[in-house]
């Protein structure tokens, strides 16, 4: 209980001493953490450099492999009661919708789960997809601490009820690439992501992507990372081959 105590002395304060961390974790979950110790360690970075008793590290990242399980098992048996038409296939893009890194960063970004962050890194620092792991570990603390079924309203209340519209969802696009990528090979045409530095006048390192199809330059971008400038040549393909794409 040391550590749980500590990481509370400055930013907050232990639940028995009225501490804002627990009661702001129960206005979020809509319900009283039963051991609030499941939702520090869900925030905990692993710079904090924290060990149990036992020597083992205490971060978010095994919380956030246990809710990211949590998280597709309640999806995927709600997108099964729901659709009871859809394939295997069908269900299983549907699901990659709803729990793509995208959107469970929006939900971290709502949440402002980041603000409770403890971490000996500042946050500026941190990649996007924090807000997303954060959620992830958020989940799998609820787990620990109210089971499945406290689980499963959780996410219910959070996810599916203000975000999980079937109808919209199946027109949905989640990669551009995967679309034009599938479309190539149905139609046998050769592509080609050619990705080169370019660095540019703004001082900070990006990449350059020109999207050949058939060897013909299609569409060309730039972004901060190799995958964002692929995907966002894929989607500029996309569009000029819509028309087309769309009848696959």
């Amino acid at each position: 209980m040391g550590f749980f105590k500590n990481i509370f002395s400055k930013s907050r304060h232990t639940p028995q001493e009225g501490g804002i961390f627990f009661t702001e974790m129960q206005n979020i979950l809509g319900f009283a953490p039963l051991d609030i110790n499941h939702y520090i360690k869900a925030f905990t970075h692993r710079s904090s450099n924290k060990l149990d008793d036992k020597g083992f590290p205490i971060n978010y990242e095994r919380l956030e492999f246990l809710g990211d399980a949590m998280l597709g098992s309640v999806i995927a048996a709600h997108l099964f009661n729901e659709v009871p038409t859809g394939d295997e296939g069908y269900l299983t893009k549907m699901r990659s919708k709803i729990v793509s890194r995208e959107h469970l960063n929006e939900l971290g970004r709502d949440l402002n789960l980041i603000k409770w962050v403890e971490s000996k890194v500042s946050t500026q620092h941190f990649g996007e997809n924090i807000h997303g792991n954060l959620f992830e570990a958020l989940i799998g603390a609820i787990y620990l601490d109210r089971g499945f079924e406290g689980c499963e309203q959780f996410i219910k209340k959070k996810v599916i009820v203000p975000y999980v519209d079937i109808p919209k969802l199946e027109g949905k696009v989640i990669s551009y690439k995967s679309l034009v990528i599938e479309w190539c090979q149905k139609e046998k045409k050769t592509f080609h992501f050619e990705v080169y530095e370019d660095n540019g006048i703004e001082g900070q390192k990006h990449f350059g992507v020109k999207l050949k199809i058939d060897g013909e330059i299609i569409a060309r971008a730039r972004a901060t990372s190799k995958k964002k400038a692929e995907e966002k040549a894929a989607q500029r393909a996309f569009f000029a081959f819509q028309e087309k794409i769309n009848k696959k």
